[in-house]
């Protein structure tokens, strides 16, 4: 049987919270129009201005993937809705949209939306909330989509030495990351334009944009440190680790502090020097720490320890947190993977940082160790060549 669904009852599942005075604002301020079958109702990289409603009909969402073939992203029907991006940014079209059966679209475009709000600014809000929301769920999966690709190539990548292609893949990768903090950002700056916030509710979106923001820059500077890594091996000097992991403890106290974690040092305090970069190190041993304040218990400790066994000066960084459950444990050092969630806590991350912390340490020819047990935490321990 088919289904049918009215604006009034797709309206308020678009811009969750609106008024019914606001749901007749938008019908009266858009279109009904129907399409065939086979119709292509918007195109991938095409840039236009409509956000489309489904009243009725069956449609596919597709996308070319590397640059030949075309991939089912998601099947739309009655109630589903699509293209709200159009309305506050001049981006092109992520995906192409094609009717698969006799349907009914009600259509909303840029001036009809600017007219909408003119009248009905608590629009605005609703729709950079769910534009958020809806870019979280799409982004998440396209990253795991794209994380089972990027393990299927590069084992082939790897046979044939093709390693430019893999760091065109990889940043493919990057680029779906910085999607979802980039758009929540510029959609916010676009409401703020217009605007729609003052006060206490301008300070709180400048924050959330402040933060996203923060986001991107910390990702951008973890893809220059991965290629530079690739491409440039430095020239390895004694490095004072017990130097190093202070620096480190030094930008990370206030995080820790902030979780009510101790960071903890112990073990020998006069360990030999090591062979290999400084600066590199210091992100591979942030990156454990981080990791450790991240998942530990409120009123817990992180404990580094620093001992020596014959050629190698070994560091480890130990919480009383989470645990690595068996499952994921093979994927931990894989990029972009990250646990977004444990119960009821939910973890931010992208996902970069072990795999830097291997890639480090492979570099200094050194192995990376990890004990972990689920609910009683994690301990990783690098092993580094001494200076002499």
């Amino acid at each position: 049987m088919t289904t049918i669904r009215t604006p009034a009852k797709i309206i308020p599942r678009a811009f969750p919270g609106i008024k019914p005075e606001e749901v007749q604002e938008i019908i009266v301020n858009s279109r009904i129009t129907t399409y065939p079958p086979e119709t292509i109702i918007c195109r991938e990289n095409e840039i236009e201005y409509v956000f489309y409603m489904v009243l009725e009909g069956d449609f596919e969402v597709t996308k070319v993937i590397n640059n030949s073939e075309v991939r089912l992203l998601k099947s739309l029907s009655a109630g589903d809705f699509f293209g709200e991006m159009a309305l506050i940014h001049n981006a092109p079209r992520a995906a192409t949209v094609k009717s698969k059966t006799n349907a009914i679209m009600l259509e909303l475009d840029k001036d009809g939306f600017n007219r909408v709000l003119k009248r009905s600014p608590s629009v605005a809000m609703a729709m950079v909330r769910e534009i958020s929301n809806r870019l979280r769920q799409n982004d998440q999966m396209a990253i795991e989509d794209l994380r089972m690709r990027a393990s299927e190539l590069a084992d082939a990548y790897q046979k044939l030495a093709e390693q430019e292609l893999v760091r065109r893949e990889f940043l493919s990768n990057v680029a779906h990351e910085l999607r979802t903090p980039l758009m929540v950002a510029s959609g916010y700056l676009h409401a703020i334009q217009k605007g729609m916030f003052a006060g206490e509710q301008l300070n709180s979106t400048i924050n959330t944009i402040s933060r996203n923001v923060d986001q991107i820059t910390t990702l951008a500077n973890d893809l220059l440190f991965l290629q530079e890594i690739d491409l440039v091996l430095p020239e390895f000097q004694p490095v004072d680790v017990i130097a190093v992991v202070n620096d480190v403890i030094n930008k990370y106290e206030a995080k820790a502090q902030a979780r009510q974690v101790t960071i903890k040092v112990k073990g020998d305090s006069g360990v030999s020097k090591i062979r290999g970069d400084a600066q590199s190190l210091e992100r591979a041993v942030a990156a454990l720490v981080d990791n450790a304040i991240k998942f530990s218990a409120s009123d817990s400790e992180v404990e580094i320890r620093f001992t020596e066994q014959g050629r190698y000066v070994r560091i480890s960084v130990e919480d009383h947190g989470i645990g690595i459950s068996p499952e994921i444990r093979p994927r931990i050092f894989d990029r972009f993977f990250h646990l977004d969630k444990n119960g009821d806590q939910l973890y931010s991350g992208l996902g970069i940082g072990l795999s830097i912390t291997r890639q480090v340490i492979q570099q200094h020819q050194g192995v990376l160790d990890v004990e972990s047990e689920a609910d009683k935490g994690s301990k990783f321990t690098m092993s580094l060549l001494k200076w002499r």
